[in-house]
């Protein structure tokens, strides 16, 4: 495994977040979802998760999460998704969130 600085790390900006809206994505090549993700100050920033096996729509809508907001939006078919929403993936299309486990002021940066 490559080894990176803490300066590296730093650069890499990760928020809280809050789902605030759920959307099929039936364009994606695999099973995902449209969310719209509340960082406070920052916005609500749109987010393609491939989340469908263990989160339904109304398992998401006021779920805080952590996303990284400093990468360049990336195009998926029509949808822009500007934020990398975090999990653990624990096998292809099995991914976990990772998320607060107590409720926190959105837009407060991992540290």
């Amino acid at each position: 495994m490559d080894q990176i600085t803490f300066a590296d790390f730093a650069r890499v900006d990760i928020r809280v977040g809050r789902i605030v809206a759920v959307d099929d994505f039936p364009e994606a090549r695999k099973p995902a979802w449209k969310l719209r993700i509340d960082f406070g100050p920052l916005g609500v920033k749109t987010s393609s998760a491939q989340i469908t096996l263990h989160y339904g729509k109304d398992d998401l809508l006021g779920k805080l999460v952590l996303g990284v907001v400093n990468f360049p939006p990336r195009q998926i078919g029509h949808f822009f998704s500007e934020v990398l929403t975090l999990g653990i993936e624990l096998a292809p299309a099995d991914i976990v969130l990772v998320h607060p486990d107590r409720d926190v002021p959105l837009g407060l940066p991992l540290k």
